[in-house]
């Protein structure tokens, strides 16, 4: 190689040589990808948990968001107290699910969609519940999650001796498939350039009738679900992350029966009515960067119109996510802060808080968790605006 030919032809190795370094770096992402393992953290009650999936359809209801698709349909995952951990592992989401969770959530992340839908869940399909009666606790998740979104919470409660009605708002979620294999993604709602007539405030209004519907059909005398009968009527509260959370109160304000809700993270749209919650209890729980007091007004102004027995409690070194299992695809992904919170020790803080406020006011057991900061929990800290 001589001359002005060789010179031309160094760029040329040199480019052919990056290439072939860049495919090899690029093939062990995705190998390593390939590899990765995605679980929940296990859950920490003394009950092994089953799970069922329910399809409900409101006859008497046009879906507000797509009207020409009939009546509402629901898909809900009904979590359980059993008696082993027997049957069928559930699965975490279907492949079109994860699919555009990822497209939605996770943008540019190396996980695979069948490495998202593969995450370990702790829940078995077909076990056989447990005998006696439970309290009843319905969750739903934040605008354009899907329901999965919320599972480790779901199968901690079933562990602690709940039922739980994990509910995905159709057209709310990124993805939710139904049993004749339709995904309906959040676009009617999540990709207009305007938000439905009445905003926000819609979609939190339209959730309450979606809940109030599935308490109905868990506790009507023809149940929808075959193991209603291990369900309290009488002992029922309400959890949700973001909108969800939002949701929660407005559908205490709607719906006297249930007695506790809890909000994850979520702004009120609008602020909680005073006197709308009657003396139920209501619990906050959110991230310090965005809830302390000044942070959120519709906290601040929800605090005094909340009647009874509250909380107001927030977590430092938490983002909006924290509060769900999407912490845990975007801690794999690369996509958390340097100094964020571990997403095991978050959702261990989430599961904990709102483990004791169901314990205390769906079982009556006194909860010093939420008397006061502890010394096991400094991240946590309580406000009394």
């Amino acid at each position: 190689m001589h001359g002005a030919t060789g010179r031309a032809l160094l760029p040329r190795l040199a480019a052919s040589a990056l290439l072939a370094v860049t495919a090899c770096v690029m093939t062990a992402v995705s190998a390593h990808a390939e590899d990765v393992r995605l679980e929940l953290p296990r859950p920490t009650g003394q009950y092994p948990v089953g799970r069922d999936t329910l399809h409900l359809v409101d006859k008497e209801r046009k879906d507000p968001w797509v009207p020409e698709a009939g009546p509402r349909q629901l898909m809900v995952s009904m979590y359980y107290p059993a008696q082993s951990a027997t049957g069928v592992s559930s699965p975490y989401l279907t492949l079109e699910e994860a699919t555009s969770l990822l497209r939605r959530k996770v943008p540019g992340a190396t996980l695979s969609p069948e490495t998202v839908a593969a995450t370990r869940t702790h829940a078995h399909t077909g076990a056989r519940p447990k005998k006696g009666r439970f309290p009843l606790v319905v969750l739903s998740p934040g605008l354009g999650l899907p329901r999965a979104s919320l599972t480790f919470l779901g199968e901690d409660l079933a562990s602690r001796g709940y039922v739980v009605a994990l509910v995905d708002h159709a057209y709310e979620s990124s993805g939710t498939t139904f049993p004749d294999g339709r995904t309906l993604t959040c676009a009617p709602v999540c990709d207009k350039p305007k938000p439905p007539e009445g905003g926000l405030a819609a979609i939190t209004k339209s959730r309450t009738k979606d809940i109030s519907f599935v308490v109905d059909e868990l506790t009507d005398r023809r149940p929808a679900w075959k193991n209603a009968l291990m369900i309290n009527p009488k002992r029922i509260g309400m959890a949700g992350h973001s909108l969800g959370g939002d949701a929660a109160a407005a559908t205490m304000a709607a719906d006297e029966r249930i007695r506790a809700g809890a909000n994850l993270d979520g702004t009120f749209h609008p602020t909680v009515p005073a006197d709308s919650l009657g003396d139920r209890a209501f619990l906050l729980l959110g991230s310090q960067a965005d809830h302390i007091p000044g942070k959120d007004h519709t906290w601040d102004g929800s605090w005094p119109n909340m009647g009874g027995w509250k909380r107001w409690l927030t977590v430092a070194r938490t983002d909006h996510t924290s509060f769900t299992d999407l912490s845990i695809l975007q801690k794999e992904a690369g996509l958390s802060g340097p100094d964020a919170l571990s997403p095991q020790r978050s959702l261990e803080i989430t599961r904990a808080y709102v483990g004791a406020f169901f314990d205390l006011h769906l079982k009556g057991r006194k909860q010093p968790l939420l008397t006061a900061p502890s010394p096991a929990n400094p991240e946590v800290a309580f406000h009394t605006p």
